[in-house]
């Protein structure tokens, strides 16, 4: 019997590089195609490239070549295409710990459960300011993350403002805030944090800090 079939930008192995399982092996299904523009985004070429159609079958035999691994589940924009739904169900029904990152402007009320999600606010000045569901405030779990990716402390006190509105801090497992490389250092993005009083995690990408060279690695 055939299974659904997804357009996949790209499959590897690597570290996790963000979030609160940062640095533990994780099997990367990055599918094709993005609904937004960020200013900041660093995987352009998950929409640039034509990618290729796998099976959901094929994708879960790639997984399982790494058996002890998280298997993350990102883009572009993986809520786009309906067959991740079935991806994560079967990933899940496997015993794989998954995670899902999601720019949150589409639904998560169909993210299976057991998906530990991450889902992205964008900030204004990230070009794609208002995208975010507002429905999805009230989908959230106490397994889910937050991420904002902060460019300038304009963008930092929108964040804090939304996530206290919002009561994210009680709502998500972590609330993570991540610094836009060549406009804010993590030091000045620390200091934000430390002087806000509130739980916010500062999130850097570990990967490349690791393998600076190596632009595609998660």
């Amino acid at each position: 019997m055939n299974t659904p079939a997804i357009k996949v930008c790209e499959t590897f192995f690597s570290l996790q590089g963000e979030g609160t399982l940062a640095g533990l092996p994780c099997f990367f299904i990055r599918l094709s195609g993005c609904n937004l523009d960020c200013l900041w985004c660093d995987t352009t070429y998950a929409t640039d490239e034509p990618g290729r159609i796998m099976t959901v079958d094929a994708l879960i035999a790639a997984a399982d070549e790494f058996p002890a691994a998280l298997v993350a589940i990102t883009g572009g924009e993986p809520l786009l295409q309906p067959a991740s739904d079935e991806l994560m169900r079967r990933l899940i029904a496997a015993g794989r710990r998954v995670i899902l990152e999601t720019n949150g402007s589409l639904s998560i009320a169909g993210v299976p459960e057991g998906v530990i999600r991450v889902v992205d606010i964008k900030c204004p000045q990230s070009g794609a300011g208002g995208s975010f569901s507002a429905a999805n405030y009230g989908e959230l779990r106490p397994t889910d993350e937050i991420k904002f990716v902060i460019s300038s402390r304009e963008d930092f006190d929108w964040a804090v403002k939304t996530s206290v509105s919002h009561n994210l801090f009680t709502a998500v497992n972590a609330v993570l805030m991540s610094p836009v490389s060549n406009l804010i250092t993590a030091a000045d993005l620390g200091e934000l944090i430390l002087a806000s009083g509130l739980p916010l995690r500062l999130n850097l990408q570990i990967h490349r800090l690791i393998w600076p060279h190596k632009s595609r690695r998660a």
